[in-house]
Order: C-alpha cells, then structure tokens, then sequence
C-alpha cells in the first residue's frame, strides 16, 4: 500500500499505478468518504446517468406490474359498464 504525504493545504497526490488503474485525469472529480476509522476516495462516474444503468436490475419491473393492474381495471371496467 503506497504512503503518500499531505501538502501544507491538505492535498495529497495518487500515485500514478491507483490514477491509471481507476481512469483519473486531470479534472477527474473523487468522492471523499469518511467510514468513523477510514476515509475512502471513490473515482466519481463521467457520466452519472450511463453509470446508474442496471442499478435496479433483478427486482419486479414496475413497468410490468402497471400493465398487469390496467388490464385488471379495464376488465372489471368492461364488466361494470356491460350490464
């Protein structure tokens, strides 16, 4: 694990093998986290909308579960109005 020193303003620098590794440039935006024992620095997505795709993956889908209830209502709808 690298030890890296803080400047005088509290900066510090990533070691070249970690930048490379996580895609940091220049401009790159990092959230810094604090854990109670730890600070953790986490490379910030480029683009947030491409990054949180697939985050939701797995559960019921929404999308599925309205159809489902408007074919229900429009059902019973049918029926109510049929007599």
């Amino acid at each position: 694990m690298p030890i890296v020193k803080t400047s005088a303003k509290g900066q510090l620098v990533i070691p070249i093998e970690l930048r490379t590794k996580y895609g940091l440039k220049p401009g790159s935006f990092v959230y810094v986290g604090d854990t109670g024992k730890e600070i953790m620095l986490t490379p910030a997505p480029v683009n947030a909308i491409v990054a949180a795709c697939g985050m939701l993956k797995g559960g019921k889908s929404l999308a599925k579960e309205l159809l489902k209830e408007r074919k229900k209502e429009l059902k019973r709808e049918k029926k109510r109005y049929s007599r």
